[in-house]
């Protein structure tokens, strides 16, 4: 963390993590038939990106389909779940999953990076 005595940045604690309340973006999303979410992101966001898209007449959106893990964890990532808990959701809900943790904080960090999510 930086502080204001401008000491170098220390990265967070996995029990720092594991206590972030999870937020979607402002997205629409939806889920298909078979339960997985579906999310709208813009692919533009500046007014030059926008009028290209009008111009060459594609829409300024894209979706974004996640799949069953991807699925249960954006439907958590309500402001409300920490890390941990939203952890604990998954692994009773892929019990036989080798590695969920290690692929669940991978996700969120892409999702982080990619400003789906924040906490």
């Amino acid at each position: 963390m930086l502080t204001k005595n401008k000491e170098k940045y220390r990265p967070p604690t996995v029990e720092e993590i594991l206590q972030y309340r999870l937020r979607r973006a402002d997205f629409e999303w939806s889920t298909n038939a078979e339960g997985l979410v579906e999310i709208k992101v813009p692919k533009f966001n500046g007014n030059l990106g926008k009028s290209f898209c009008k111009i060459i007449k594609k829409e300024n959106i894209f979706t974004a389909n996640m799949d069953k893990l991807g699925s249960l964890v954006w439907k958590n990532c309500d402001g409300n779940n920490t890390v941990k808990q939203i952890l604990e959701i998954i692994k009773k809900e892929f019990p036989e999953e080798k590695n969920i943790d290690q692929r669940f904080f991978s996700f969120i960090q892409q999702m982080g990076s990619l400003n789906y999510i924040d906490y």
